[in-house]
């Protein structure tokens, strides 16, 4: 039996479809891979993968974090936090974290909570999406809220967003469309930071506009309007599409699954433990891209100098070195094996993490309230085609009596 060339492409139908049978074999033939067409290097082993995402003096964020910006040539102007390294990234992201204290996200309960009984109230249980309906709707809402984004404009920002990623199979670069969707929304978002700062009031970017921040040089200053623009494009997207996706995962894997659903029905407060098991087995983000900064051998490969590197945080949460039985879905697996990289990991790991799991549980709880018994039409799942993202474009529904 001839055993097909190993190739990774993230840019593939092959790799919107499902990658994990190729990070398997990436794994075991592959750690450190060399992607000859695109000119990158990408390690899957949990150990790599969460080594490297802790290492910025060689695998440095600061031209970006996807493969068309890690690649480019041309400078970078304002950088996002997303895009920053230490000490700059330290003092932006102490900044950030005073938004999302414990207590401000517990504080976020009750909004969560109405959003996701008005958008699943909604639906008809003889048959609804459950993407369409209902997972893409209500995350957009609570974080463009605590953003300060206006009701009527709430939902365009996930329009944007989700033509913002998009990428056609074989497309590496930003479509024309998507260039236009991130130039709409940055306007957007640098429109209400200006009238935030004429007439603040009591949301995030208004908080942004009065925050000092300490530079490079010790010297405290405020953010510039494109600065705060520029973040809260960052996390509008981050807090939209990970919920969004990791519900619909949920719902997909839980069909697959039913032994696992009724795991859930028998026992509630398993829901934390199901949101964490989703993110391990189908991380709604599969990889980040670093360059590295000088050259780095690895299981006997050299990495050079200026070259991407893609971080596979989706290859690593399935690692048999890290996790017993990782194939397996299993809502009671001992979290303490290895660490869930499905938020990052390192100075990079997700900023609202802990409102992601809030949100996620919530949404679990509320589902299982809703369609105890329910089935999947598999016929009308389509995926989602997105640059880093994994995830269901659809999810047709019908709850069962």
């Amino acid at each position: 039996m001839t055993v097909a060339e190993l190739e990774f492409d993230p840019f593939s139908e092959d790799f919107f479809n499902g990658p994990y049978e190729t990070y398997r074999r990436m794994r075991e033939e592959a750690p450190v891979y060399y992607s000859e067409r695109y000119d990158f290097y990408a390690l899957s082993r949990h150990v790599d993968v969460a080594a490297a995402y802790k290492n910025f003096e060689t695998y440095s964020s600061a031209r970006g974090v996807d493969l068309a910006a890690v690649r480019s040539e041309e400078p970078m102007g304002h950088k996002s936090i997303i895009m920053m390294d230490p000490p700059e990234h330290r003092h932006m992201r102490g900044l950030v974290n005073k938004v999302f204290t414990p207590r401000a996200i517990e504080a976020m309960r009750p909004l969560v909570t109405g959003l996701i009984d008005r958008y699943l109230g909604a639906t008809d249980p003889a048959g609804f999406d459950v993407v369409q309906d209902f997972s893409a709707l209500f995350p957009v809402e609570v974080i463009t809220t605590m953003l300060g984004v206006p009701e009527e404009d709430r939902q365009q920002i996930r329009l944007w967003l989700d033509e913002f990623l998009h990428r056609e199979p074989g497309e590496v670069e930003m479509s024309e469309a998507g260039f236009q969707a991130a130039t709409q929304m940055a306007i957007a978002y640098y429109q209400l930071v200006k009238e935030r700062r004429a007439a603040p009031r009591e949301d995030m970017i208004s908080a942004l506009v009065a925050a000092r921040v300490e530079r490079e040089n010790g010297e405290l200053t405020a953010l510039d309007n494109i600065e705060i623009a520029q973040f809260a494009v960052l996390l509008g997207g981050a807090g939209a599409e990970t919920v969004t996706k990791l519900v619909a995962n949920a719902v997909v894997l839980f069909a697959r699954h039913p032994e696992q659903w009724q795991k859930l029905l028998d026992d509630r407060s398993r829901v934390p433990a199901a949101v964490e098991e989703v993110l391990r087995y189908e991380s709604p983000n599969q990889y980040n891209v670093r360059c590295s900064r000088e050259d780095v051998t690895l299981h006997g490969v050299t990495i050079p100098a200026g070259k991407p590197v893609f971080l596979l945080l989706g290859s690593a949460n399935r690692d048999p070195d890290a996790w017993t039985k990782p194939e397996v879905f299993d809502i009671d697996r001992d979290r303490a094996e290895a660490q869930n990289l499905g938020f990052g990991y390192g100075i990079h790991s997700c900023l609202g993490a802990a409102l992601a799991r809030m949100e996620s549980s919530v949404a679990l709880q509320k589902l299982l309230d809703y369609m105890p018994r329910y089935e999947v039409d598999w016929a009308g799942c389509s995926r989602v085609n997105m640059q880093n993202v994994a995830g269901w474009n659809n999810v047709p529904v019908r709850v069962l009596p």
